[in-house]
């Protein structure tokens, strides 16, 4: 049976208690250094607590696969196309989809923006990069919690060539006015703004998929999964 696609389920009540340990840890800081800079990065986090809402966005979403030329080469989610060959196989056996967007937060972002020292400002952007996490927690807890997936794997637009940021205002798209509830929104280039923000696609597979396993960009800091160069010739090659 077709999943029925749900309205957007908006999270803008996300608590943040920055942890000092894992500021210092995402600023490479070794311990024998941290007193010296404790007392900054303590005023820094105690201005962050104060003034930030991490927020998010998902909603429970219905998946269609078109014939004839398009076969395999896109998907329809709630009635939008998108056009990606990765994602019509991952999708394939797959009737619904959970689309998601995570953010530290207009409000932490202004806060940075007013730090002109720049070595603090390097320490703000680990602070609104926790505050994402955060966020990006609070939205999987809450869909685990109302939908019971199994085994969940997660592409996002802009990550592989395959599925590229033009793709961005179509996903934006599927939840209408709760974007701009929780103040995101994207440039001329399709950044997402502000910068610490997620969007992606939450589906339901039992493959452990990462979009890095078909990324071969090399030292990314970000990596979650080693490069394989024979996936996609294996998977999704036509």
């Amino acid at each position: 049976m077709t999943s029925q696609s749900g309205a957007p389920r908006i999270l803008d009540n996300i608590p943040f208690r920055p942890q000092q340990e894992r500021i210092l840890g995402a600023l490479g800081i070794a311990e024998a250094d941290a007193p010296m800079f404790l007392p900054d990065i303590e005023e820094l986090l105690a201005q962050a607590e104060a003034v930030a809402r991490p927020k998010g966005v998902y909603k429970l979403s219905t998946v269609d696969h078109p014939g004839g030329e398009k076969a395999g080469r896109s998907v329809i989610i709630d009635k939008r196309e998108f056009t990606s060959r990765i994602l019509a196989v991952n999708l394939k056996d797959v009737q619904r989809v959970f689309p998601y967007i995570a953010s530290c937060g207009a409000e932490l972002e202004a806060w940075s923006q007013t730090i002109e020292d720049p070595v603090k400002r390097f320490w703000a952007d680990a602070i609104k990069e926790e505050a994402l996490r955060c966020a990006l927690e609070a939205v999987a807890h809450d869909v685990i919690k109302a939908f019971r997936p199994g085994e969940r794997a997660s592409m996002n637009p802009g990550s592989l060539e395959d599925w590229p940021l033009s793709e961005q205002p179509a996903l934006f798209a599927l939840f209408g006015e709760a974007v701009g509830t929780i103040g995101v929104g994207l440039s001329e280039s399709l950044l997402m703004i502000p910068v610490k923000s997620v969007s992606g696609l939450w589906f339901e597979a039992d493959s452990g998929f990462q979009s890095c396993q078909l990324c071969p960009r090399e030292n990314c800091p970000k990596r979650r999964a080693p490069y394989d160069p024979h996936l996609f010739g294996a998977r999704y090659a036509e």
